[in-house]
């Protein structure tokens, strides 16, 4: 039996090389994560990591249950600006501490909203019906029933499945909705709630052509937006609260800088039709859905809203100039790329490839992680199963965030097609690669962190040698 010391040296080994080999040797290209700055991480240990900070609005004023919450309290308010700055809205609620639970705080809310108006002694009702993306053809999990979805839709009581209905596809381009079936099932069905996004994520969400046609219904549907693949696209890619939507959602982690975390956000000035479903809303993230809602990654996300806010227009820019050219860079080279060749495949960070005639595309994610090259196998829409998937799905936002541009795409997609396509090992190649890109952009350098990291650890730390040789390690290592 190991001793304690001995159990803590083996997994702090096991730490070591498992961040050398993400942060320093390997391409990851998951669409779903990005590694937060030192300033970030730092925010996410700092002391309210452990601390507590429940509060809600009372009588028009917002209590707090718990003593040494000023800061926390700031840190909150802040937040809201900076993020309402983001987005250019009114209410933003931060306490989901993901953006699966930001959904279900959304959908916990309309049911409340729903009912708002019933008889007194009357069971509270569920949705009539959703309509949202088909999860085989690129829909989010966090919106199917199965999902965050899960018991807050009525069901069939002659099939037992969820009144749920999908957003019809194009044949040619089954990554966009066809507008003249969604108008008609819309007009027909009247859903009560629409709800855009996806984790498969190419093209732009039908918003407006929706909030159009359905504006001047009696009870028009409320347009919901989750954007957990794109919130860090908000704007260059789609301004979805100009374009009609009521709310939107999103995790904080994929194209944003942040920690992992949920955001809720929207416009419900006094008097609006949906004020209601906003308090209903903030009534379901607490107490409703979160007691702690983890205050160290909620610090941290106020840094990441700095660095976002000050660099989005550039890191924007080049997320999406990066994922085209990864495209195009990928088909010449004889891959084939999923979406519209002439949209340049993709209007986001994600680039989809087919790889069905090179094996599935499990086996070939598994053989570029061998290689270093860390992807996503995915399910395309004409697969039958999850369980045998022809395509991979690939993000670029990471990689462009240590600097990556478009001639280094180009060069990662060369690697990528000698291992998919003449099976060949480019591990060292890979590694040789990354190591030009260790430096993280689109944040305060490295020399300009230091001073300021060194107050926070010494503040986390107040072992002043501990501090000192921390620090003189990390000053030598720096690239």
């Amino acid at each position: 039996m190991p001793s304690f010391n001995e159990k803590v040296q083996s997994l702090a080994q096991k730490i070591e090389d498992n961040n050398k080999w993400r942060q320093g040797e390997s391409i990851n290209l998951i669409p779903s994560e990005t590694t937060p700055s030192l300033m970030v991480k730092l925010c996410e240990i700092s002391d309210p990591s452990g601390r507590y900070a429940e509060h809600r609005t009372m009588k028009g004023e917002e209590v707090y249950f718990y003593q040494g919450t000023d800061f926390i309290r700031e840190v909150e308010e802040e937040l809201r600006r900076e993020l309402g700055h983001f987005f250019g809205c009114t209410e933003v609620e931060l306490r989901p501490i993901s953006g699966q639970m930001a959904n279900e705080v959304v959908f916990k809310g309309m049911v409340r909203f729903i009912n708002r108006d019933r008889p007194e002694g009357q069971p509270m009702r569920k949705m009539k019906l959703v309509m949202n993306n088909d999860l085989n053809k690129g829909g989010h999990l966090s919106s199917q029933p199965m999902g965050a979805l899960f018991n807050y839709v009525e069901e069939d009581p002659e099939t037992g499945k969820e009144y749920v209905i999908n957003f019809p596809v194009l044949e040619e381009n089954p990554y966009k909705a066809d507008l003249k079936q969604l108008g008609e099932i819309l007009e027909n069905y009247k859903p009560e709630l629409v709800v855009f996004g996806k984790s498969m994520f190419l093209y732009k969400e039908p918003i407006k052509f929706v909030y159009d046609l359905a504006k001047d219904w009696e009870m028009r549907p409320v347009i919901m937006y989750d954007m957990a693949h794109v919130l860090g696209l908000y704007g260059v890619f789609q301004k979805p609260l100009e374009e009609g939507a009521d709310v939107i959602t999103g995790s904080t982690h994929k194209t944003f800088f942040g920690p992992q975390r949920g955001v809720v956000a929207g416009d419900f000035p006094k008097g609006s039709p949906l004020r209601k479903l906003w308090l209903d809303i903030k009534g379901r993230a607490f107490p409703g859905s979160t007691s702690n809602h983890h205050l160290g990654t909620l610090l941290a996300l106020l840094m990441a809203t700095y660095e976002m806010n000050e660099f989005k227009e550039e890191y924007q820019k080049q997320v999406q100039n990066n994922a085209k050219a990864f495209a195009r860079s990928l088909k010449e080279k004889g891959i084939s790329v999923e979406g519209d060749e002439s949209d340049g495949f993709t209007e986001t960070h994600q680039v989809v490839i087919r790889v069905r005639s090179f094996g599935n595309g499990q086996e070939i994610s598994r053989r570029l992680e061998e290689n270093s090259i860390i992807t996503n196998y995915q399910a395309l829409p004409d697969d039958e199963t999850f369980l045998d998937p022809s395509g991979i799905r690939m993000g670029v936002q990471e990689m462009t965030r240590f600097g990556m541009k478009e001639e280094d795409f180009d060069e990662l997609s060369g690697l990528i097609t000698d291992v998919i396509i003449k099976g060949q090992n480019v591990k060292k190649e890979v590694e040789k690669l990354r190591e030009r890109f260790l430096q993280m952009k689109f944040c305060l350098s490295p020399k300009e962190a230091l001073p300021i990291a060194s107050r926070i650890m010494k503040s986390i730390f107040p072992y002043p040698d501990f501090v000192q040789m921390f620090l003189e390690n990390f000053e030598k290592n720096l690239p």
